[in-house]
């Protein structure tokens, strides 16, 4: 697998594509390939988080689990969509979250890239996924390079926020160092959870006040 990677990245991650884990994935993908299995995102937009937010200028980390596994969704952005697809369910109820907290009108597109761009690593735990086959792709050895990953931003930055939705995001709490981290947990914003504390969490606002506090510029959520 050919890596197409921001420069600011390539330091930092090169160790983490040196380790076995990382051998089984291309290994994985180009198997698939072989069989004419359709993966998401497509090649070139598998490290579009990294290729959107420098290295040198995260400064938010919201952790996504899976890429959508519909066609024309994935565009290796957690949660985000391309512009003409439909905006899924989950990430409606974040707009209407930002909407009840900074009383931002909800937006038509699905595209966070905006987000990106300012600093905000929009990083799903598994970077790929079979069409139609959630968490398909979770065991290939995605997980562990996200979790190196978590690691390596928490050990070699200072005044990440680092957010996590749902169990499965929380979980990763154990990778950070929340003395120099800001950790927002709450539930997941799927409708199934929403209403069991994501709604009213205003993790929004609370990014751009924690941002404020450590003099770094805060995070424009329009769209």
């Amino acid at each position: 697998m050919e890596v197409k990677i921001e420069d600011s990245w390539k330091k930092p991650l090169a160790p983490l594509f040196e380790r076995p884990y990382f051998k089984q994935i291309t290994s994985h993908l180009k198997t698939e390939k072989a069989l004419n299995r359709t993966i998401y995102p497509k090649g070139s937009l598998i490290f579009n988080a990294f290729n959107k937010t420098p290295y040198d200028q995260v400064k938010v980390v919201l952790l996504g689990q899976d890429p959508y596994h519909q066609p024309g969704q994935a565009m290796g952005l957690s949660f985000s969509v391309s512009p003409e697809c439909k905006i899924p369910p989950s990430l409606m109820n974040i707009y209407k979250e930002l909407n009840k907290d900074i009383g931002m009108p909800i937006p038509t597109s699905g595209d966070l890239t905006h987000w990106a761009t300012q600093g905000v690593l929009l990083l799903n735990s598994a970077l790929t996924v079979r069409a139609d086959e959630p968490g398909s792709h979770s065991k290939i050895g995605w997980t562990q390079f996200t979790d190196d990953l978590i690691q390596l931003l928490s050990k070699e930055k200072s005044d990440l926020v680092f957010i996590l939705w749902g169990n499965y995001a929380s979980q990763k709490q154990i990778l950070i160092d929340a003395t120099k981290h800001k950790i927002l947990k709450a539930a997941h914003p799927s409708p199934l959870s929403a209403y069991n504390g994501f709604f009213g969490c205003k993790h929004f606002s609370a990014t751009n006040q924690f941002l404020n506090q450590v003099k770094k510029d805060p995070i424009d959520w329009s769209i």
